[in-house]
């Protein structure tokens, strides 16, 4: 299997990308697709508004422009999908979104799912995309940590909030699956699983490993008219 999976980090933190491509780690194998993490130079350094979301638009696509020969699929790293319709008018390769993804992972491992935020602006973002996908009955809850997407990296801060946050969500909401609602939350999903003693979906993995299946199998993406 030659062709890649480049997966699209649409903020320009590099350590966001970084800390995507470690969490993609435990889905790469030697028989399978090269998983290229790329960096958006010209995103802002965090998508926490929508004006940050539809400015990524137009260059992300263009990056896909460029790098569609050798890609067999593309997967956007951001819980916003920013640019998702526009990137399969783009190409004809599938592009996944990992806030679809993740979300539709979820609903195969609990009935109830909640969202771990990272700003209350997120969040009616989230729902417009609920809500165009037509699974508001399976939403236990949308909760914000408070935190962009650059003070995630600092633990200290990040990791009691994602704690109090799940928790809330689990007792507070019913959520028997919990989505971290950004990519940059990607390497604690493992400790928080554990903290909860709920399944945690990191949608980077999930979007990566529907990629992966879609690659193997051959499907192809459906024509944009």
């Amino acid at each position: 299997m030659t062709e890649a999976i480049l997966v699209i980090n649409p903020n320009s933190t590099a350590a966001c990308t970084e800390a995507i491509d470690q969490a993609l780690d435990p889905l790469r194998a030697p028989d399978g697709p090269e998983i290229d993490c790329l960096t958006l130079a010209e995103g802002p350094p965090g998508v926490e508004t929508q004006r940050h979301a539809d400015q990524v638009i137009a260059p992300l696509c263009r990056l896909i422009e460029r790098h569609d020969n050798r890609a067999g699929a593309f997967v956007i790293a951001c819980f916003s999908d920013p640019g998702l319709h526009a990137a399969r008018e783009t190409t004809a390769k599938p592009v996944l979104g990992i806030a679809e993804s993740g979300l539709l992972t979820a609903m195969t491992l609990g009935e109830r799912v909640g969202i771990v935020s990272i700003l209350g602006a997120a969040i009616p973002r989230h729902r417009r995309l609920i809500r165009a996908l037509g699974i508001e009955s399976r939403i236990a809850g949308d909760l914000a940590l408070g935190l962009g997407v650059v003070a995630l990296a600092d633990e200290a801060r990040s990791w009691p909030r994602l704690v109090e946050v799940g928790a809330a969500l689990r007792d507070e909401h019913g959520a028997e699956v919990l989505v971290l609602g950004c990519a940059g939350m990607a390497r604690f999903r493992r400790r928080l699983e554990d903290a909860l003693d709920l399944p945690v979906i990191d949608p980077s993995q999930a979007a990566v490993g529907m990629a992966i299946s879609a690659l193997r199998l051959g499907y192809r993406a459906a024509v944009q008219r």
